[in-house]
């Protein structure tokens, strides 16, 4: 196990490439099961939930090379199928959520699949009642095996059929996309995810052959074909972590540079940022922030608090109200921060108000921020990293305090943030990894 050790309150400057995008990488990774030719995946993060998924493909027979790090060229022409219903596969899947998105290839391809009960972040309830439903619906029969712990689906072909998902999940949508590629006849899914994410995995799944057509909407109509084959797929930029890299560059007061940001995939979040009063420069596909003596959250035009939610693409996403809700400490003017999907993200706030932030939870989903205007700096403290994004924000409150801090369980940064401290130190941060 390791920590980090931050000394704060330091300046950063410089440029910084944001990584691949973590959860697309999860729902394309997963959608190389659909055809036995070769898929070759560039820009993928170096992280450990990826690496783990493609550490189960390679275990379930998959031909893997990884010429450089960020790239793999799949192959899966000799799948055993059987390993997903072995007891390696239900402990290594069973930290990562995102292998439940296997089931949908495996279901289109091989006729049956095995879920085990997800893992990942413990930030409330996620269910797979989306997931399971939507096959269903598919034509899959669905069993739960409380002996073995899996969920068992199977079917004698999958075909097509209208469904209305009951929450626009984005590894709902992406599954049931995948399973119904190679459905028989045509699908129609409603209140589908639009997220840039979803987008990415209909593109590479029509350069392998398929038919999908309203990407971008959340109406898709996937007309279902009898096979598919290879594609190259390029991985976009992780919009999370250029939204946590706006927000450490205002809260340390830094002049960052983020290349090849991905502007157009950005959606709302530079906006959202720009709410709390923090200057962004678009330059080609690079944004530059400024270095900010202060930055003021707006007001709305009667008046009224500021209010930043999470909600389904082209809204808010959930991954960056952490970032929002530590970058706004610091500011001048107070923020309601209201997490709608997850019940348990706000509750690592108690370690900020032990930094000597002024944080009111109201309940589980709502904390408002009474920003500090750098009247005050935070105080460096020794704390745990809950999940991944709640770990990032830490990180950030942690680089702009006075004094040493120590981040325990930094694995769970390290499963959405590639190489972070390294990276942060080429800005100058004084960040350290030690042994616990």
């Amino acid at each position: 196990m390791h920590s980090f050790e931050v000394r704060g309150g330091k300046k950063l400057k410089g440029e910084i490439i944001p990584q691949g995008a973590k959860n697309e990488a999860l729902q394309i990774i997963s959608a190389v099961l659909l055809t036995p030719e070769k898929v070759t995946v560039t820009n993928i993060p170096d992280i450990i939930d990826v690496n783990l998924l493609i550490e189960l493909l390679g275990e379930m027979n998959v031909k893997i090379e990884r010429p450089q790090r960020d790239t793999c060229i799949f192959k899966a022409d000799d799948v055993d199928v059987d390993y997903l219903h072995s007891e390696t596969y239900k402990k290594k899947s069973g930290k990562l959520r995102g292998s439940v998105m296997l089931a949908g290839p495996m279901l289109a391809r091989y006729k049956k699949a095995f879920i085990p009960k997800p893992g990942g972040d413990k930030i409330g309830r996620r269910r797979v009642d989306t997931h399971i439903i939507g096959f269903q619906k598919l034509g899959a029969d669905f069993n739960y095996h409380a002996e073995d712990g899996f969920f068992h689906l199977t079917t004698t072909g999958l075909k097509g059929v209208d469904m209305l998902l009951d929450e626009p999940s984005v590894t709902g949508t992406a599954n049931l996309v995948m399973a119904a590629c190679m459905a028989q006849g045509i699908t129609h899914i409603y209140n589908a995810a639009c997220e840039p994410y979803i987008q990415q995995l209909c593109k590479m799944l029509n350069a392998m052959g398929a038919k999908i057509s309203g990407i971008g909407s959340n109406l898709l109509t996937i007309e279902g074909v009898s096979s598919l084959g290879g594609a190259t797929h390029r991985i976009l930029p992780d919009m999370i972590e250029v939204g946590s890299f706006i927000g450490l560059a205002a809260m340390t007061q830094s002049d960052i540079t983020i290349k090849d940001a991905g502007i157009e995939h950005l959606g709302i979040i530079p906006e959202k940022f720009r709410q709390l009063g923090i200057e962004l420069n678009f330059k080609g596909d690079d944004i530059h922030i400024p270095e900010q003596e202060l930055y003021e959250i707006q007001r709305y035009f009667d008046g009224g608090v500021l209010t930043v939610y999470d909600h389904p693409w082209p809204g808010f996403t959930p991954d960056l109200l952490s970032i929002v809700l530590v970058t706004a400490i610091q500011a001048k003017g107070s923020v309601l921060i209201h997490q709608k999907m997850f019940e348990s993200r706000l509750f690592f706030t108690d370690k900020l108000i032990d930094m000597g932030a002024q944080i009111i939870l109201c309940d589980p989903h709502r904390a408002v921020v009474i920003g500090l205007e750098r009247e005050q700096q935070l105080r460096g403290i020794t704390m745990s990293s809950p999940d991944i994004r709640a770990g990032q924000a830490l990180l950030i409150a942690a680089l702009s305090a006075e004094g040493k801090s120590i981040i325990q369980n930094i694995e769970q940064i390290d499963r959405g943030y590639q190489y972070i401290d390294e990276r942060l130190r080429k800005l100058g941060a004084d960040i350290k990894r030690i042994e616990a």
